[in-house]
């Protein structure tokens, strides 16, 4: 018995499914089980999570949360998200907050983070894609990827309009030649 390879076509659909698999699970993180996909736009975490990937977060209930746990919150002074990692889990007048610290820093972050600005816990990261989901959200990214495209395929199709009018017309021609009569046939 032979083992049997795989086609060009089925390494190809592999290769097109992993390749469209991270910006799915970005537009929609819970196909990972995730509530929540964001692009990072600074390395303050770096080198675990540079500018440029997209952190998968999921919510989990603040009391689970434990120190060394990377989490997703919104800035208590301002509504900018940032992503660090837990330093301290504290105890302020009976209330939870967090101590965070992006890896890169050398200070922790000035304020504790309350629970309520929590949005969740970093499940796992995918490199660089957010490169290109920035891109795509600029206006030259909506030029390559919309306005190129959509303009080539109603190019292509009123060429094909126009090859199918032509074809049509020459044999609607040699139908009215079929009418006459072959050479030779009267006298």
């Amino acid at each position: 018995m032979t083992a049997r390879l795989p086609s060009g076509q089925t390494i190809g659909a592999i290769v097109l499914i992993l390749a469209v698999l991270p910006f799915v699970v970005y537009a929609v993180p819970q196909v990972a089980g995730a509530s929540h996909s964001y692009v990072v736009l600074s390395d303050s975490m770096s080198p675990e999570i540079n500018a440029g990937d997209v952190v998968v977060v999921d919510d989990q209930p603040t009391p689970q949360i434990e120190q060394n746990q990377v989490i997703t919150y919104e800035r208590p002074e301002s509504d900018q998200l940032v992503t660090h990692r837990v330093v301290a889990v504290l105890d302020e007048n009976g209330e939870t907050a967090f101590r965070t610290k992006g890896d890169a820093n050398e200070d922790v972050d000035p304020q504790p983070v309350p629970t309520e600005n929590v949005v969740g816990v970093v499940q796992f990261h995918i490199p660089l894609i957010g490169h290109v989901v920035s891109f795509a959200s600029s206006d030259a990214g909506l030029l390559v990827f919309v306005i190129l495209p959509a303009t080539g395929l109603a190019v292509s199709e009123v060429v094909s309009l126009y090859r199918d009018a032509t074809a049509s017309g020459a044999d609607s021609g040699e139908s009215s030649d079929a009418n006459e009569l072959p050479d030779g046939g009267g006298d």
